[in-house]
């Protein structure tokens, strides 16, 4: 960590520069002597994109930014305070710490905070940072968070983990493919607290991981913006009720979706017609990836179209929906594009033996910003099209 960098004739170039190419810095003589142009791209590049993700770091100044991997792999101030909320008691450990932004949500929850990172860089760079942001209860500790717990006598209210995949895989799909390996040491961990909240990628299937997982009591799926970009497991130590999932959806507003397995288990009805002028429901990609496909259609009193497409219909408009609504103009065949012109919408596909991007080509379909057409099959096994216009985005 150069703490050159935090000189204010420096910080000032930073601000000045954040719409200048970093690659261009990187390649030209830096005009700081004690400052690399490598340090000084990474600070803009870093710094440009927590504009959006960090907007806390973003606008307060003399922040030191890691690489930009790390801000990248971080996760943003909306999902830190979603899961803050999931954490109980007043101690907790976050044993993967990273950048720190899940550890300052969590201390505007819990009255004492470790952050262990590994890298001792970051870990350098992350309490400078809450210092700066007035953290004042989070206690810092650059190692393996780990073995700093197997090491420790303290029993934690909370402990938060992050496993990343070991550079050696691809695509991680199971748990035991990411380090630390939270599946062997759950045992030991859950004699450490109260609650363990693991964060994963989510490209983990549910079921995969709640054969790897003991006491899960509840899981949360969170998107923004149409995105999913967390699973969050909750294990509570001796828990033998039964699951909650919740689908949340992290947006202008939040909405939220919870089920147990039992509630799950109902049978759905489907849309004999699909009328002009009544709705189309897409759900959020946090509903679909909850695989309560029935629950859905009945708890918003929805028709579904078809077994297998997640697509619903109504007579009436209901905001409070997580999802996409779209108010349908027309309905088509397949023999009706053929003759139509000048096709203006934005392509969506739901169990339809096409692609997206064959079907823009084929029918020379142009974009539109609030147009749409739904390729997708109902309840009698025909393919329609349905023309539509989006009423809600979120």
């Amino acid at each position: 960590m150069n703490k050159n960098i935090l000189d204010k004739a420096i910080q000032k170039y930073i601000n000045e520069n954040l719409n200048t190419d970093v690659s261009h810095i990187a390649l030209s003589k830096s005009p700081f002597g004690d400052i690399t142009p490598a340090e000084l791209a990474n600070q803009i590049g870093a710094k440009k994109k927590s504009e959006k993700k960090l907007p806390t770091w973003f606008n307060t100044p003399n922040i030191y930014y890691p690489s930009t991997l790390s801000i990248e792999q971080t996760s943003s101030e909306i999902t830190a305070n979603y899961k803050s909320k999931l954490a109980i008691g007043n101690s907790l450990i976050d044993i993967t710490g990273g950048f720190g932004i899940d550890a300052y949500y969590f201390a505007k929850q819990i009255n004492e905070v470790t952050h262990c990172e590994i890298n001792t860089e970051l870990a350098a760079i992350t309490a400078h940072n809450a210092n700066i942001l007035g953290s004042q209860n989070i206690a810092f500790f650059a190692g393996d968070g780990l073995a700093f717990i197997k090491n420790s006598s303290v029993f934690y209210d909370t402990i938060y983990v992050d496993p990343a995949r070991r550079a050696e895989k691809g695509k991680v799909f199971m748990l035991k493919d990411c380090t630390p390996d939270v599946v062997s040491n759950l045992d030991f961990l859950l004699t450490k607290c109260k609650r363990i909240i693991i964060k994963t990628a989510p490209l983990l299937d549910i079921t995969a991981g709640l054969l790897a997982l003991e006491n899960v009591s509840e899981i949360h799926i969170v998107s923004i913006k149409n995105e999913c970009k967390e699973l969050l497991w909750i294990i509570d130590k001796d828990y033998v009720g039964e699951l909650k999932i919740t689908a949340s959806t992290l947006n202008n507003e939040d909405k939220s979706f919870s089920f147990t397995k039992r509630e799950s288990q109902v049978n759905t009805q489907f849309a004999t017609e699909i009328k002009v002028n009544d709705y189309l429901y897409e759900p959020d990609v946090a509903l679909l990836k909850s695989g309560a496909f029935d629950l859905i259609g009945q708890r918003y009193n929805l028709l579904k179209l078809h077994p297998q497409t997640q697509l619903y219909s109504s007579s009436d408009f209901n905001a409070y929906f997580p999802g996409r609504i779209y108010k349908i103009e027309e309905i088509l065949s397949a023999r009706d594009l053929k003759r139509a012109e000048n096709l203006i919408g934005n392509v969506v596909v739901r169990n339809y033996p096409a692609k997206a991007e064959d079907l823009v080509k084929k029918y020379k379909i142009k974009p539109d910003k609030e147009a749409f057409l739904i390729f997708t099959k109902v309840a009698n096994d025909e393919n329609i099209v349905i023309k539509g216009r989006i009423c809600q985005y979120y």
